[in-house]
């Protein structure tokens, strides 16, 4: 065994002093020392390990490799092969190139995930509506809206609400419509009356899609929202697509509903994409 005093002429250092210059634990030098992956090759006269410049050059391969994510057994492969010096470089930096493909491709999986993220958590766009719900819902509704019940607590209610829903509400929202629809599609077609029980089970639903999501909408004001569904053109349209007579059946369904008697229409204050 060689001693210090045998290597005055190159650096020679204890494992405190390595471990504080690699910034690893003297318990991970232990380790690489048993398993034989660095081993000092020097000793002081009181038998503590210490580690010469080809020791140093050796560890400090080892910790590039392990900064990479490699494991001890893929790290002794690569510096125990054979070869030059340029050999083992042209190794690591081969190593290195791979890890850097795998985390650009990490990064862009990342930055698309926060993509979706960012887009779920915005605001809605009204192109976005327009795609989800139709012409119906484009350029010159929101303004035409406002014009016509902005005046109105609904309406002022229904802003306060929808002007921060996200895509993925609208989504929500869209789906639930969807369904509401289809069970008031499912009414008419299986020749049910707008009073039987799947009607007005139908009807009541409708209600409480457009209260869950909009505004408060007791029974009496449904009934007034209802002789819209006739009366306008676009709302009667977006029916009568879904089924021949829909609009019609939905309007005798909801007036059939329990509650008071309806207000004048000049009272109603409507919001809805139904």
């Amino acid at each position: 065994m060689t001693t210090a005093s045998q290597h005055t002429a190159q650096v020679e250092l204890t494992v405190g002093q390595v471990a504080g210059s690699f910034g690893v634990t003297v318990r991970t030098l232990h380790h690489y020392d048993a398993i034989g992956l660095v081993v000092p090759s020097a000793r002081t006269h009181a038998g503590y390990r210490l580690y010469d410049d080809g020791d140093l050059a050796r560890l400090a391969t080892v910790v590039a490799y392990r900064r990479l994510g490699l494991s001890l057994s893929e790290v002794q492969a690569l510096v125990e092969g054979d070869g030059s010096p340029v050999e083992h470089l042209r190794r690591q930096r081969a190593a290195v190139l791979t890890r850097v493909e795998q985390l650009t491709d990490l990064v862009g999986a990342i930055d698309r995930a926060l993509e979706r993220e960012m887009n779920e958590q915005r605001p809605a766009t009204t192109e976005e509506l327009k795609e989800m719900f139709g012409d119906g819902f484009g350029e010159d509704y929101p303004a035409e809206a406002q014009e016509r019940w902005g005046d109105t607590d609904a309406w002022r209610q229904s802003a306060g609400r929808t002007k921060d829903y996200t895509t993925q509400d609208w989504t929500a929202i869209k789906d639930e419509q969807d369904a509401v629809n289809a069970a008031l599609v499912s009414a008419l077609t299986s020749g049910a009356a707008a009073t039987s029980e799947q009607g007005m089970d139908a009807a009541e639903a409708h209600r409480v899609q457009i209260e869950r999501w909009f505004y408060d909408l007791d029974h009496q004001f449904h009934r007034t929202l209802s002789d819209m569904y006739v009366s306008d053109p676009r709302f009667t349209k977006s029916y009568e697509d879904l089924a021949p007579g829909l609009a019609a059946y939905v309007r005798d369904a909801i007036q059939r509903q329990r509650g008071p008697a309806p207000r004048r229409l000049s009272e109603a204050a409507v919001v809805s994409l139904a």
